[in-house]
């Protein structure tokens, strides 16, 4: 059964989780299709040294979902609006695949509200066939007949089905609220392009993570970020997909808490 942890919430209809205690805050956004419990690895390391504030995106987890056109730049304004909403002051932010778009979209649109920033599983300037891929999903999440454990087979190895990561990333797809799913897809499909030319003029620290047998956040993406960044770095971990916080916690977590230590 999920365990679902405690939420507060935000007057526009935020919800999200807060613990740690620490000088400075770290924010944790989830992709398409998860909620605030696919940071848990993260949430249980990290909060012995930071105020840890994780968010469930709109039209998930407890999030009340967005009105009007589904695009990155309107999930980006949600996410400055919970920020002041939260009263976090300047913060660090990391973003898994969906929520990689997002801190990139505030990093680039808000620099004065992040000390540094991180993209887990972050797209980067598709090709033309991975751009019809992801498209052709979004159409049919949009339609609402859509397989959810679909993602699945991309996100996770044969070896790995049997994992209390492959259980909770399945559970978290089969109780995702579709409209939500379809709303964040839509803008997941057509965001890889429209903040990417950010990181030359990005000046804090920024970490461009993924895993190398990730077929769609690519490690030529994270190294292509990475490069374009003014303080960038890459983090490519063998023999792991786009779950890779869930299936190789204890690298990753290395890897954020070097990139926190940064100045």
């Amino acid at each position: 059964m999920l365990k679902t942890l405690p939420r507060s919430k935000t007057p526009s209809g935020a919800a999200y989780l807060e613990g740690g205690e620490g000088d400075e805050t770290l924010v944790l956004i989830h992709g398409v299709g998860m909620r605030i419990e696919a940071w848990q690895p993260q949430i249980d390391r990290l909060a012995n040294d930071f105020r840890v504030v994780a968010v469930d995106l709109p039209g998930h987890g407890f999030s009340d979902a967005l009105t009007g056109a589904p695009e990155l730049s309107r999930y980006v304004e949600w996410f400055r609006r919970f920020l002041e909403e939260a009263e976090t002051g300047p913060v660090n932010v990391a973003g898994h695949s969906m929520g990689a778009l997002i801190a990139g979209g505030i990093v680039a649109t808000a620099p004065e509200k992040v000390r540094r920033v991180a993209l887990l599983n972050g797209v980067h300037r598709r090709d033309a066939d991975a751009r019809r891929a992801v498209e052709a999903r979004a159409k049919e999440i949009g339609s609402g007949a859509f397989d959810r454990v679909a993602p699945l087979a991309r996100w996770f190895s044969q070896d790995e089905a049997q994992t209390e990561a492959y259980a909770l990333v399945r559970d978290l797809l089969q109780a995702v609220d579709p409209a939500g799913y379809a709303a964040a897809y839509a803008a997941f499909a057509g965001g890889d392009a429209i903040y990417a030319d950010c990181w030359p003029k990005v000046d804090c620290p920024a970490l461009f993570l993924t895993g190398d047998g990730d077929l769609n956040s690519t490690a030529d993406m994270a190294q292509d970020m990475a490069a374009a960044a003014r303080r960038g770095r890459a983090v490519v971990i063998e023999g792991h997909r786009h779950m890779v916080n869930l299936t190789a916690p204890e690298e990753v977590n290395r890897a954020l808490a070097g990139w926190l230590a940064m100045r």
